[in-house]
């Protein structure tokens, strides 16, 4: 299952620094110009999980593998991108393809870095994104509604529930609204993410900040946190010249005694990973042996079979139950033999729903 977080923003707000650092590559060029990043960069990142490391310190495992996120590094969209100034509609396009919205909002001041708006002013930054991308969906939407009406004619299933689910939203944009706000029956929830709009994805504001602000924050972020609290959205803060500096250092150690120099206890790359997994609704269970230790990825709500299906497509067919182990008792118990001995292993069938951070064994036949 792989899952994509879409970097978006004005130019020269910090996109390009910040992905680089994510994925410890220069693979997007950052330079002081717009639209630098001409294709979409694709990074694959580990999100950090330190339940994986003990239980694989407990198990002697060989190797270590940890669940994983994409990031795309999108280019910077501009004013009038829904009508394709600055190749908006090539840009917009990449974004209707990821599953979640990462927003870099400028929250720093550096009079060598222009601002494509001329004065730093993060709200107004938002808002311009923003409402290209309710554009862009108000002109997708229009598009496609008139082609409902015949779908509705046959008794179409899936139009019938489209049709009152897209005017609604229609009538949200066109009040300056994202999608995602849409009041929705139980079934229209289930269809608006296949609706194709860009604003019903989740969103995560990162407000990037000089050096002196990675901690506190300032005047700046301080608007962006009461917006996100207004819309229901998350927001962090990250310093791409910190983060770009600690990629460049070549040992953990180098890296944590740079970061507690400056009152940090993490990098901003790991609270960016593991925000973008919250915002996707996801959660861990891992598998745990003495080959290896792995952490895999599935929605919360997601059943035993389905995870079972994210390890190999025959484990969901064959299902027959799930050896299962919660992260706390394999670690009191000091792993597998002890939770048996001590009755904390359970057998799950078809119908259990996945815990954050169960340790599963799967039984199956195929």
């Amino acid at each position: 299952m792989g899952f994509k977080c879409g970097i978006v923003g004005l130019p020269n707000v910090g996109k390009s620094t910040l992905f680089n650092a994510l994925t410890a590559t220069a693979a997007a060029e950052a330079s002081n110009y717009p639209f630098c990043t001409i294709e979409p960069n694709v990074g694959r990142v580990g999100v950090p999980d330190k339940r994986l490391f003990e239980l694989a310190k407990i198990a002697t495992s060989a190797k270590i593998i940890p669940t994983q996120l994409d990031f795309v590094d999108i280019a910077g969209l501009v004013r009038g991108a829904s009508k394709g100034e600055g190749l908006g509609n090539q840009f917009l396009g990449h974004i209707r393809e990821v599953d979640a919205i990462v927003h870099v909002v400028r929250c720093f001041e550096n009079q060598d870095i222009t601002h494509v708006e001329g004065e730093i002013n993060p709200i107004r930054d938002i808002d311009i994104i923003e409402t290209e991308l309710m554009l862009a969906d108000m002109e997708s939407l229009e598009k496609r509604l008139p082609a409902l009406d015949k779908k509705i004619r046959t008794k179409d299933p899936i139009a019938i529930i489209q049709q009152p689910l897209m005017e609604k939203a229609l009538v949200l944009l066109k009040e300056g609204k994202p999608a995602r706000f849409v009041e929705c029956t139980a079934d229209e929830k289930k269809e608006l993410p296949h609706l194709g709009l860009i604003t019903t994805k989740p969103v995560l504001y990162v407000c990037n900040v000089s050096e002196e602000d990675a901690v506190k924050g300032n005047k700046f972020t301080q608007l962006v946190q009461k917006r996100a609290e207004e819309e229901g959205a998350r927001v962090t803060l990250i310093s791409a010249a910190i983060e770009s500096e600690v990629a460049s250092l070549d040992s953990e150690e180098e890296k944590t005694e740079f970061l507690q120099s400056l009152g940090l206890s993490e990098t901003g790359l790991a609270r960016v990973i593991r925000e973008g997994y919250t915002l996707l609704n996801l959660i861990t269970f891992f598998t745990i042996g003495p080959k290896e230790a792995r952490a895999w990825t599935v929605h919360k709500g997601a059943k035993a079979p389905q995870a079972a299906g994210e390890i190999h497509t025959d484990f969901e067919r064959g299902f027959i139950c799930a050896e299962t182990i919660s992260d706390q008792d394999y670690v009191s118990c000091q792993g597998e033999q002890g939770a048996k001995a001590a009755g904390k292993l359970r057998l799950e069938g078809k119908e259990y729903v996945v815990h954050d951070g169960d340790v599963f064994h799967f039984r199956f036949n195929v």
